[in-house]
Formats: structure tokens, sequence, C-alpha cells
């Protein structure tokens, strides 16, 4: 009995590893991107000269000034942490209100409306807004995150479970499975589908618009630096805070959303054909 745990364990930490594996293989990928985005960079800076637009290597190298200097790292917590309280608060509500119109008729025909609403009202108005009733400080920029985020959470979330597969629903209904048991197994990876990446560009949203919302409210972090950098014309500088801006993002995106994505989607994996990679 021991021997066959033991080998449960052993055959499911291989698995993760293979996972792993391949996940970090697939970065080459990016990498080549990257290189990509460089050249055309480089191409850009000797058409224009470095006041438009400075070569790659100088926004690097300033970019590597600005991180070892510990101030640096405060003012990239101080916006990561505001990024992501309001993504966070908006995958609750966006999840939760998406479930809930998904599953009903009558709730989708009241939140469509309001979708239609917030995301037709431009972010700097938020800002604005938020500027007014919360003042230029932490509220300004989570509840600025939050308006721009959930409702894209709400559009894929309700996406998916309108989406689902009717016909396997009935059937998990037919063997007695109550209505927890058929979201957990059929609606929950079904709507995994659209939701994760309404979740990638939700969070995209939320770092964009959190150093919109500290330029324009002087509320420090990121887009305090980049308020300086464009008061002193350092281009250099402001490009590379783009740069710490841009990283946080990835670190996010590649060390929390896509390991819980890759978990919750194994069964796709496991209906390809060997060899073909999504």
């Amino acid at each position: 009995m021991t021997g066959s745990i033991f080998s449960d364990l052993l055959i499911a930490a291989g698995d993760r590893l293979g996972r792993a594996g391949r996940f970090l293989w697939g970065g080459w990928a990016g990498l080549a991107a990257l290189a990509l985005l460089g050249a055309v960079w480089q191409a850009g800076f000797e058409a224009y000269g470095a006041f438009i637009l400075p070569a790659p290597l100088d926004v690097v190298m300033k970019g590597v000034e600005l991180v070892s200097a510990p101030a640096t790292w405060a003012i990239a917590q101080a916006t990561g942490i505001r990024a992501l309280e309001g993504f966070a608060l908006s995958v609750l509500v966006g999840c939760g209100v998406g479930i809930a119109a998904g599953y009903s008729h009558g709730v989708l025909r009241l939140v469509r409306p309001l979708l239609t609403i917030m995301l037709g009202v431009p972010p700097v108005a938020w800002i604005v807004l938020t500027m007014i009733w919360f003042g230029a400080g932490d509220g300004t920029v989570i509840v600025t995150v939050i308006v721009a985020a959930t409702p894209i959470l709400i559009a894929g979330t309700a996406e998916g479970i309108l989406t689902r597969d009717r016909g396997l629903d009935a059937m998990a209904l037919a063997y007695g499975a109550g209505p927890f048991r058929r979201f957990a197994t059929l609606g929950l990876r079904h709507m995994s589908a659209h939701l994760f990446p309404a979740v990638v560009l939700a969070l995209a949203t939320g770092f964009k618009v959190a150093v919109m919302a500290e330029l324009l409210a002087n509320a420090g972090g990121i887009g305090g630096a980049l308020a300086d950098a464009r008061a002193l014309f350092d281009i250099e500088e402001a490009l590379a805070w783009v740069a710490i801006s841009v990283s946080l993002l990835i670190a996010v995106e590649y060390g929390v959303v896509q390991p819980v994505r890759g978990e919750l989607e194994r069964w796709k994996q496991a209906a390809q054909p060997w060899g073909v990679k999504r």
C-alpha cells in the first residue's frame, strides 16, 4: 500500500516537472519576440535619433542603474501592490457576477447595459472621478483598476458559462451530480478557456491603468517617477520605468497566472495528440 502511494506521488511529481519544463522551454519564443522588438527599436533609433527614441542598450543600462537603487524597489512595490489589489478585487467581483450572469438570463440582461457603460467610459474619466472621491492616494489607483478590469472579467466569465455544453450538463444531472459538482467538473473547466484570456487582458489593463492613475493623481509609484522623467525631458529614464512596469506585469503573469492556467487546463493536454502544441 505504501509503495503504491509512493509511486503515485512520483508519477504526479514527474508530471508536474514535465509540464514545468515544457513551460520554461516555451520561453524561447518569448525571447525571440523580445529580440525582434529590440531590432525594430534599434532601427527606429538609427532613423530618428536619441532625442526621439534612445538606443535600446542605453535604456537597458539606465534600467540597470535604476534597479540598483533601493528607492526603485520601493517605487515598483507601491505600484505592484496597488495594481494587484485592484486586480484581485476585480477577479472576485468579475467572476462572481459573470458566473451569475452565465447561469441566469435575468442577471445577464441587467449586466449587459452596465458593461457597455463601464467599457464606454475612458479610464481617464474614472481617474478624475476617483481623485475627487478618494483624493491622491491608494484609493484612486485601486478603484480605477477595479472599474477598468472588472467588465473584462465579467464578459469572459459569462461567455464561458453561456457556451458550455448543455448536453454534458444534462448527462451529469441524470447521473445524480449536484449543481456544485457539475460546476466544478464541467462549468469551471469550460469557463477557464474564456476566463484566462480575460484574466491576462485584465491584468495588463490593471497595470497600465495603475501607472496612468499614479501619473495623473501624483500618487507616487512608477507613474510618479514617469512624471518626474517627463518634467526633466529624460526619455531614457522614462522608457526605463516603462520597462520596469512591463517586467512586473510579465513576472506576475508568467509566475502566477500561467502556472494556475496550466493546472486547470491539464485536460486539454491529455486530449491533444502527441507533438501537438498549444
